[in-house]
């Protein structure tokens, strides 16, 4: 992990007059709050052009990507922008070993040539509003924190049914402020998506897991696809009678380029910050949780690289898992160092002991006088519960075989317990479910990681362990690989012959007795347990955090004025913004990278930093066309300093006109704190140049029908 002088880089950058605007805003107090800051910075938009139900506007463009990333409209045609990493699962779906898409790329000559995944989907956002006051009119301060729960969960139910019209929208009722206020979002979700083109992985991810969070970097992170809809425009299924997507709105593609301190806003869909976390919090995050995240993310990547590098088809098979447990091994790393550096515990005490003084006031005692005490409480309890539910987390999500027969296994015991008649309609649909499970593994991998990860968990963890783990542990000095073979050849789970065969002939002592069920059962049941001597604390605590949040918003004593992000849809707005010089970066200004530096980087057969030939040839001969910046270089990746998190990836850098200018896909790592505590100095958003994009689609890869769909804006 590189290391890093916080306190010298913020000094350096107090000589900046630029600052980092903190906060992921709702967009329907945009007027309210934030839009005559944001003119001063550069916004020529009005609030209405911005954020409308009623007429067209920016929220149109922007649509949540399959539940986890951000993408954007860019054509009339229902063109969608996102990043590389965002459909990289849907690439490696495409993908055979004969026709790789995700090593080589891929670009439909047509829309007829464009490629259907089984299961993707985009959400438009079509309103929200405010449903505070109704919502916290059905509970009260004698209510437990599950009494309160059924109640607000009852008039959820209420809002959906009165808002999603006969079910043509999705409602969401989310709690924000800890439980404090609450909000309703409806949107209408597209499940015809189809891909249109991506560069190839070595241009998608360049850089690979080495360049992962850091600054400079050279990376070519989109991937293009297209709604379909029927003839009517509206949702459908998949079917080649569909057509593609009349857009409401489409964002302009502005090609001018950037420079330091122009006015840059991102909408998105941010998933989750904790900027309200009290100290016990963070302070359990960085010694026991994350640690166990890290080491458990660290092995399963060894285990599964030994197997991807040997087999291309297996490379396939694992590698949008294995990038999505790399990119977050990195993350809870950085976030350990970071915190630390930050001396963030530090800080949030010193403001939660200054609300201790408030909360003993006379006026405020009977309310908030055992709040501090109630959370520090509970984070003791539970701080080698946190540990353990990392390690088994680390199994869960690197093993397909810890969680497969606890499903299935679920569906064989009501198949077992029915009658003729009962198992005769439930068989094409646990028939299908069979199917879908056994698609794309490879045993002997998930035998090794399950039994390394078991070893890790059993000899790690210092709370109870599910009962077979801590037995075979035990007689093996945690060496669970014999164990793991064994259970893997009597088990009917491990391939999908047994399970189908288990279909013809229901047997529930096989059931019973099959040891893998077990183990999973036992890992599953361990993974959502709440002992008893937890379960007043912990109402204790989510009452306690909710009136801390209130608590510190009522006496000032927070200057956060925006609710943690959850994913729903947030607008950040900051600037272009340079970092101190990097004798690592080519460019003339810390703010951007170019082609040039990206070949310089360029590593033969390395499996991070190689780039095939015709990119070599194209730079030898710097067709860059009208996507050179004014010093003839071709820029791309440049920085902002927006305020995002994970689900902002592949969102919309926009400039003070409405036009896109990039595409967000990461941050820095000397900012890796950032979901906890917003650094104004150091905070920065690392996103693709649009004409990095353009370029790569029209020079590099002979496309230029899709750029002809585009609307470009130029001076």
């Amino acid at each position: 992990m590189k290391k890093i002088s916080l306190t010298i880089i913020a000094f350096i950058m107090s000589f900046s007059s630029a600052m980092a605007d903190e906060g992921m805003w709702f967009l329907m107090h945009i007027e309210r709050l934030n839009h005559r800051d944001m003119q001063k910075m550069g916004l020529q938009l009005t609030p209405e052009e911005i954020y409308s139900v009623n007429n067209q506007s920016l929220k149109d463009a922007i649509v949540q990507f399959n539940g986890g990333c951000t993408a954007s409209i860019v054509s009339d045609s229902g063109l969608v922008l996102t990043n590389h990493h965002c459909g990289y699962s849907a690439i490696a779906e495409l993908s055979t070993a004969e026709q790789n898409h995700l090593k080589n790329g891929f670009w439909a000559g047509s829309m007829a040539e464009e490629l259907k995944p089984e299961s993707l989907y985009v959400r438009f956002f079509v309103r929200m509003d405010d449903v505070s006051k109704r919502m916290l009119a059905q509970v009260n301060d004698s209510m437990s924190e599950k009494e309160r729960e059924a109640a607000l969960n009852k008039e959820i139910a209420k809002i959906e049914q009165e808002n999603n019209e006969g079910g043509k929208y999705t409602v969401s009722v989310r709690s924000f402020y800890q439980g404090n206020e609450f909000y309703y979002f409806i949107y209408e979700d597209y499940n015809d998506v189809r891909l249109v083109g991506t560069p190839p992985e070595n241009v998608g991810k360049f850089g690979g897991d080495t360049d992962n969070w850091e600054w400079p970097r050279h990376t070519g992170d989109f991937s293009l696809f297209r709604v379909y809809a029927d003839k009517d425009g509206k949702p459908a299924d998949y079917s080649t009678d569909n057509v593609p997507l009349d857009a409401k709105y489409h964002l302009p593609v502005n090609i001018d380029g950037v420079k330091e301190d122009d006015f840059a806003m991102i909408l998105g869909y941010p998933g989750r910050t904790n900027r309200w976390m009290p100290a016990s919090g963070v302070e359990q995050n960085v010694n026991y949780a994350y640690p166990a995240w890290v080491e458990g993310s660290k092995l399963s990547m060894d285990v599964m690289k030994k197997y991807m590098d040997k087999d291309e088809s297996v490379n396939l098979m694992y590698a949008s898992t294995y990038a999505g447990i790399a990119n977050y091994w990195k993350n809870r790393a950085g976030m350990i160092e970071a915190l630390n550096e930050h001396k963030t515990v530090e800080k949030k005490r010193k403001i939660e002991n200054k609300f201790e003084k408030w909360a003993k006031k006379k006026d405020n005692k009977a309310t908030y006088g055992n709040v501090i005490d109630n959370i520090n409480n509970y984070y003791n309890l539970t701080n080698e519960k946190a540990k353990q539910g990392n390690y088994l987390l680390g199994v869960l999500r690197s093993s397909k075989f810890a969680v497969l027969p606890y499903r299935i296994g679920s569906a064989f015991k009501q198949y077992v317990g029915a009658d003729a008649a009962e198992r005769k309609n439930m068989k094409p649909r646990l028939e299908a479910i069979i199917e879908d499970s056994y698609k794309d593994f490879y045993l002997p991998l998930e035998e090794e990681v399950l039994a390394k990860q078991l070893g890790l968990l059993a000899s790690k963890s210092n709370y109870s362990l599910p009962e077979l783990v801590a037995e075979v542990g035990n007689k093996n000095n945690n060496d669970f690989s014999a164990y793991t073979k064994a259970i893997f050849d009597l088990s009917i789970f491990t391939s999908k012959e047994g399970a189908l065969a288990f279909l013809e002939y229901p047997n529930e002592a096989i059931l019973e007795s099959d040891p893998l069920l077990k183990l999973s059962n036992q890992l599953l049941d361990k993974y959502r347990e709440n002992p008893e001597n937890l379960v007043q604390p912990e109402n204790d605590f989510e009452a306690s955090f909710r009136l801390l949040v209130k608590g510190l918003r009522e006496s000032g004593l927070s200057d956060i004025k925006y609710p943690d992000a959850n994913s729903t849809l947030r607008l950040s707005y900051g600037k272009v913004r340079a970092l101190p010089k990097d004798m690592r970066n080519d460019a003339d200004q810390n703010n951007y990278t170019t082609l040039k530096g990206m070949i310089n980087k360029y590593k033969p057969n390395d499996s991070e930093f190689d780039l095939d030939q015709s990119m070599l040839d194209i730079y030898e001969k710097k067709d860059y066309g009208r996507y050179a910046n004014e010093r003839g270089q071709l820029p791309v990746n440049f920085l902002t300093d927006n305020d995002i998190t994970g689900g902002n990836s592949g969102s919309p850098v926009i400039n003070g006109n409405g036009e896109l200018i990039g595409l967000a896909f990461d941050g820095n790592i000397e900012a890796m704190a950032g979901d906890v505590i917003f650094d104004k100095d150091l905070q920065r958003t690392i996103n693709v140049d649009i004409r990095y994009v353009l370029w790569l689609i029209d020079k590099y890869s002979n496309a230029k029908h899709i750029v002809d769909e585009l609307t470009i804006i130029t001076k």
